[in-house]
């Protein structure tokens, strides 16, 4: 059974910094694409921050400077740093597992909240 458990949302002033995990289970993590995904209601799912099997990280420009992704395969985790946060950034935050080889599985984390506000 494939589990991705996303953790580290919350509320947080402008300005400050939140760090959110994503805790894979039941796949060759370092098979996987990574991704961090976020969705602001009514608005289509955004990615944000990619992090590929074979090393390659990329960013949505609004978080470039920002936001740093990073993987464990050891762990089988995936972090996403956020700093100076602005208000735009709050969205639900979803983690993304995609497999670099056929049949290319796609798995969701369940989303965490996070919250940018004064």
């Amino acid at each position: 059974q494939v589990q991705l458990v996303e953790s580290g949302g919350g509320l947080v002033q402008p300005g400050g910094s939140l760090r959110l995990s994503c805790a894979a289970s039941g796949i060759i993590f370092s098979f996987y694409d990574m991704n961090w995904y976020r969705q602001i209601p009514g608005k289509q799912r955004e990615l944000v921050a990619s992090f590929t099997a074979g090393g390659t990280m990329n960013y949505e420009d609004s978080v470039k400077g920002r936001f740093t992704i990073s993987r464990d395969n050891a762990k089988s985790m995936v972090d996403l740093q956020m700093d100076s946060l602005k208000s735009e950034d709050t969205a639900v935050y979803y983690c993304r597992a995609k497999k670099d080889r056929w049949p290319y599985d796609v798995y969701w984390g369940q989303g965490t909240q996070v919250t940018v506000s004064s």
